[in-house]
């Protein structure tokens, strides 16, 4: 029964990403959502008692997923910059592949007024590129011969992310931002890391996992709680 009640929550979930990223938060409705799933309201009402609750989980989920794919590069030996490098790479792809991804962006942009003191989509992704960073310090990974601070990578590394979302957002098809985000990994990491080390990482996305032809990340192994929502049909 629990199993049955998480399955639901989950489609639900998923039919509301695809529905907020499709018609925008304000205008999608919980009925437009509901039927998406093939459910009810009072099915979609059972596990969210409203429009911004779903949204709320939306988006939770989203970083839930970010949060395991940073723990499982690091937990494969991947080095914090390494990790800051896949990290880019996974979300060109999950803007093209996960409604929960790309709706989180857009509920953030939509809601960033309701609640002013909330980061909204760009908190957690900013938290795992801090977290990295600190690691990379520590590591001695970083360059410390720049004038641009501490925050000049944090800034860079931002403004990346979100330029990712900006231009997934114009048409430009997968393998094409896949092939940017790698190009653009070689000055970065110019910038970012001693002079000689440029060549200990790989800018290329990480390899490829036969069975599934996805690189390594949530959609390859993770709980049930945390993994990709089922397509649901129309």
């Amino acid at each position: 029964m629990q199993a049955r009640s998480e399955r639901t929550r989950r489609t639900l979930l998923r039919a509301g990403a695809e529905m907020f990223h499709r018609n925008g938060y304000a205008k999608a409705t919980l009925a437009q959502i509901a039927a998406a799933a093939g459910m009810t309201k009072g099915a979609l009402y059972f596990h969210f008692a409203s429009k911004e609750g779903l949204a709320d989980a939306v988006q939770e989920h989203g970083s839930a997923m970010l949060r395991e794919y940073v723990g499982e590069r690091l937990r494969e030996g991947a080095s914090p910059v390494q990790a800051l490098v896949d990290l880019t790479h996974w979300l060109a792809r999950t803007l093209y592949e996960d409604p929960v991804i790309r709706a989180g962006f857009r509920i953030a942009a939509e809601r960033g007024g309701e609640r002013p003191s909330s980061a909204g989509a760009a908190g957690p992704w900013l938290d795992e590129v801090r977290l990295l960073l600190a690691r990379a310090r520590r590591a001695g990974e970083l360059r410390t011969d720049r004038t641009w601070g501490p925050e000049g990578p944090e800034t860079l590394l931002a403004a990346i992310l979100c330029g990712l979302h900006v231009l997934s957002a114009t048409g430009i098809p997968g393998p094409e931002l896949a092939r940017r985000v790698g190009a653009l990994w070689g000055p970065l990491l110019s910038a970012l890391v001693p002079p000689g080390a440029e060549t200990r990482y790989r800018t290329a996305p990480p390899r490829t996992d036969p069975a599934s032809g996805h690189p390594p990340g949530p959609r390859a192994h993770v709980p049930a709680s945390l993994a990709p929502c089922p397509t649901t049909a129309a």
